[in-house]
């Protein structure tokens, strides 16, 4: 049942840990009714359809149906209120693009978050107030939303990854950009390599490969990202296929559609890239 004022909440995250933590934050939020916990994207769509909730707290990536998955299935316009939950503050304009209220970057922190509930919140009521044949409520958020809606449209500015976040367990560990030597896809997931461990991340390679800076990083292979500053050197065998080695000693092989690309980020000639030479 609801209650009156109150924003019925869904969460959707894979990650128990995470939803946990996004349970604990949100209901320290005295506006905050928790309808639901979901553990997956199709999950998220059947209970959103069934309980008509306010408002999602709503993970980018996720196995199989993604956030992003999960509005296309609902549908923008029927939507609830949604703040999106990521590890990538990249995604920050694929999430205004569907029109979310707010979005957190992981490790999520209680005032960020409390920040973004707030919105939702002046969301909510502008929403009823309009409903009942009203004005908006005039809160400074509401005003600023407005503000922002009669505004002049802009493209945002592009902005890359600068830190990964990788998840074991109980354990997250944070990986600054510039530590990271390569990526190496495994199914959904990625392992990302610096010169001293790797990391398993939850997310896809083509969803990584969007969201870290092309300047900086290079798709090599449909499985394998490496970052340009890290190529020590690379090979070409008898049959013309390239094989980079990076600075943590190992090796990647490049594909052969993607071999023009990697010759003209290395500024190579095509003749040069012979055996044991260097970028």
């Amino acid at each position: 049942m609801a209650t009156p004022g109150m924003l019925r909440t869904v969460i959707v995250d894979d990650e128990p840990v995470a939803r946990r933590g996004l349970r604990r934050l949100a209901l320290g939020h005295d506006r905050v009714q928790l309808v639901a916990e979901c553990r997956d994207g199709v999950e998220a769509v059947r209970v959103i359809r069934a309980t008509e909730p306010d408002l999602v707290l709503l993970d980018m990536q996720m196995p199989g149906l993604d956030g992003m998955g999960v509005i296309r299935e609902i549908g923008v316009e029927a939507m609830p209120l949604t703040i999106f939950v990521t590890a990538y503050d990249s995604f920050a304009v694929r999430a205004f693009d569907v029109t979310a209220v707010d979005f957190v970057v992981k490790p999520v922190e209680e005032t960020r978050l409390r920040r973004a509930i707030d919105r939702a919140v002046e969301r909510h009521e502008a929403r009823r107030a309009m409903a009942a044949g009203g004005p908006a409520p005039a809160t400074a958020g509401s005003a600023s939303d407005r503000a922002l809606a009669a505004a002049p449209v802009r493209t945002p500015p592009v902005r890359y990854a600068t830190r990964l976040m990788a998840s074991v367990g109980r354990r997250s560990t944070v990986i600054p950009i510039e530590e990271v030597v390569r990526i190496q896809a495994d199914g959904y997931y990625a392992w990302v390599h610096t010169a001293r461990a790797r990391h398993l991340v939850r997310a896809p390679l083509t969803m990584l490969e969007r969201a870290l800076d092309p300047a900086m990083f290079l798709r090599v292979h449909r499985s394998a990202i490496v970052r340009v500053t890290a190529i020590r050197g690379f090979e070409r065998s008898p049959a013309g296929r390239l094989t980079l080695t990076m600075e943590d000693g190992a090796r990647a092989a490049v594909s052969r559609s993607r071999r023009a690309a990697v010759v003209a980020a290395l500024r190579m000639p095509v003749e040069q890239a012979s055996v044991g030479a260097r970028p």
